[in-house]
């Protein structure tokens, strides 16, 4: 690839170059990590070599190896990665499902935990955009995940997310059962994945019916795209300024075209080798269990945890690599 960058003509195509350049840069990234591996493993064994004339330095030696064995064991993970848009920062939409109030909530409860999952793993997390609820919660929310790998872990995370708990907005306190959906698409790179002509744009601005202040309420900041090959329609309203409203809208739109045509390819091949994709919310991938008793598991791959608090703080890896080894994430 580095022979092929360095082609007298190599920037005549700017598309073809500009995918050579990222893809070129990945993995760099990924021979980066693997030698500082080496290096790490190099400075233990000199350590232990010390260890020898000075026992104090056993502890050291521990922790320095089980830092060594998680960095080792999430590089094993990313080896299942397979698909080429795995290495991207992620975009992340929320939809409450049937139910009102329950739902809102609960869509919200998953926000904050895809949230905090970012937080940990040292990710940048922004709301792109967020519908508040009726009475409580968010009746859909975008946001985008920066970091290494984002879409590759997150991939995991697309579908139907159920629970069930005694409900707080009941007066009787009895057992409800909401939904929402998560969506999972890899961030698009302008005109290399996508290229939205001019002509097939539809803008319009409308005054924003969020929070923000009377600025928002006064002037016509929110943005409505629609894409009309397609018919795709995003909205942005959370931002004060109208052009910084059209930047996230048209990020988001790029991205749902995108995954628009990844799913036309899976089907595609799907047919091929005849099978069924489901369309549309399909069966719930997990289950949040809050009462009578506490479970989270996982449909998929059947890994499951009592230990709700944490996962709904965010403590999501067990599932992720619960369902890259089942090899459910690798892409035929």
């Amino acid at each position: 690839m580095e022979k092929q960058a360095a082609q007298p003509d190599f920037w005549s195509d700017q598309i073809k170059a500009q995918n050579v350049m990222r893809q070129l840069a990945e993995q760099t990234k990924v021979v980066n990590k693997w030698r500082g591996l080496e290096n790490r493993v190099a400075e233990i064994a000199e350590l232990i070599s010390l260890a020898e004339e000075e026992a104090s330095l056993e502890a050291e030696i521990e922790a320095e190896i089980g830092k060594l064995a998680y960095h080792l064991d999430e590089l094993e993970l990313e080896t299942a990665f397979s698909s080429e848009y795995d290495a991207r920062n992620a975009i992340l939409a929320l939809h409450a499902g049937a139910g009102g109030t329950e739902s809102q909530d609960w869509a919200e409860m998953l926000l904050r935990m895809y949230l905090r999952w970012a937080e940990r793993r040292g990710y940048q997390a922004e709301i792109f955009d967020i519908s508040p609820g009726e009475e409580a919660g968010i009746k859909s929310a975008v946001i985008g995940i920066r970091g290494d790998y984002a879409c590759g872990y997150l991939k995991s995370e697309h579908g139907v997310h159920r629970l069930v708990r005694l409900s707080p907005f009941d007066f009787d306190h009895a057992r409800h059962t909401s939904f929402a959906l998560v969506e999972v698409m890899p961030e698009a790179e302008v005109d290399v994945d996508v290229k939205i002509e001019p002509d097939n744009l539809k803008v319009d601005v409308f005054r924003s019916s969020g929070p923000g202040g009377q600025h928002m309420q006064k002037t016509s900041s929110a943005v409505r795209l629609t894409h009309l090959p397609t018919g795709l329609v995003v909205t942005c309203q959370s931002e004060r300024s109208q052009h910084q409203n059209k930047e996230i809208a048209l990020k988001i739109l790029q991205a749902r075209l995108l995954e628009l045509e990844l799913a036309k390819r899976a089907e595609k091949r799907a047919k091929l080798k005849g099978k069924h994709i489901a369309a549309g919310w399909g069966n719930q991938i997990r289950s949040y269990v809050l009462h009578p008793y506490k479970m989270v598991k996982d449909h998929r791959t059947d890994y499951q945890t009592s230990n709700t608090e944490a996962v709904l703080d965010g403590e999501l890896d067990g599932f992720i690599t619960a369902y890259f080894r089942s090899g459910l994430g690798k892409e035929e």
